[in-house]
């Protein structure tokens, strides 16, 4: 990770810890989403397996680029029939993943799922469910824009999406479902961060970190949020600690393990990853429980590393509080 001068900038001028960071009281400007080009639109369908189908959906917040979105459909489901709306449920994968992260589980064997729409949607192999800010001139990727605006409104209008959402994640889709949740009020009833990077401005770890992977496969780290120092303002608006207080009203619900082997990891393994996500989420936990939150959930269940197994589990553990406000039994 490209880590050594930004580290030395974060300990000359941005020492940030739990103790001195601005409480998320303090406000955050969350700058509006740009306004979605006409024009995305799907323009192909494949079948992968029974209930399984893959979208590629041309996108004018990505440059015109096609992308995939992978839906796991109800028992039921018929886009042709535009009077149908599901209850729907936006999975996101993390980062190095893709829109087939997913499928390695057992969504598809879920029961309570067919009963509800499932998109996993394409999000970047680091795009950390923004829209970049690439030295101030915005534009490709917004991948916010293209989530939130621009494929919301395709499934609703032609795929038999409806209005009725929640959203969860692992690790990078953690944070975007917390992001989302947060940034958008009214457009998710729950959100579910497994393993989310869920506080990255909690100190210089934190941030090197994330700027490790902003900087993956030989990217310039600044174009996603800018530079910690210069564009503080921007890394806080998409902050899930920052911005507890919109997320106070939801069902929410946070695990994450400590780091450590578990029940589910070869034995001796460690994963400093995982550590460092623990503590955000304890941050971000203790921020909404400041912020009045009435509706947390955590399960940080100690001994576990960033891994999938977990994630499975958790995501079976959530269903419950996700299906509840989809008001699925």
């Amino acid at each position: 990770m490209k880590r050594s001068w930004i580290g030395a900038l974060l300990l000359a001028l941005l020492p940030l810890t739990p103790a001195t960071a601005a409480p998320p009281s303090a406000g955050i400007a969350v700058p509006a989403v740009q306004a979605a080009p006409a024009g995305a639109e799907v323009v192909g369908v494949t079948k992968v397996a029974d209930r399984l189908t893959d979208l590629s959906v041309r996108s004018p917040a990505l440059g015109n680029r096609v992308v995939k979105v992978r839906l796991l459909t109800p028992d039921g489901w018929d886009p042709a029939d535009r009077r149908q709306h599901w209850p729907t449920f936006w999975l996101l994968a993390g980062c190095c993943g893709d829109y087939t992260a997913w499928s390695g589980t057992d969504i598809a064997k879920i029961d309570n799922l067919r009963k509800v729409l499932v998109v996993m949607p394409e999000a970047g192999w680091n795009g950390w469910y923004s829209n970049w800010w690439n030295h101030g001139a915005g534009g490709d990727p917004a991948w916010e824009t293209f989530h939130t605006v621009e494929l919301r409104r395709l499934l609703e209008k032609s795929w038999g999406a409806s209005s009725n959402r929640v959203v969860a994640g692992l690790s990078m889709g953690g944070q975007g479902a917390l992001l989302y949740a947060a940034r958008h009020p009214g457009m998710f009833r729950a959100a579910a961060a497994y393993s989310g990077s869920a506080h990255p401005l909690l100190n210089t770890e934190s941030v090197n970190r994330i700027m490790g992977f902003f900087g993956g496969q030989g990217g310039d780290p600044l174009r996603v949020w800018g530079d910690p120092v210069a564009q503080r303002n921007i890394w806080a608006a998409h902050d899930p600690y920052y911005l507890a207080p919109r997320l106070k009203s939801l069902p929410i619900y946070l695990s994450c393990g400590d780091g450590t082997a578990g029940p589910l990891d070869p034995p001796g393994k460690t994963d400093a990853l995982e550590a460092d996500f623990n503590r955000q989420n304890h941050a971000l936990a203790a921020a909404l429980t400041r912020a009045g939150a009435k509706h947390l959930t955590t399960n940080f269940y100690g001994p576990g590393t960033h891994a999938w197994a977990y994630w499975q589990r958790e995501l079976h553990a959530s269903l419950p509080l996700l299906l509840k406000a989809l008001n699925i039994h």
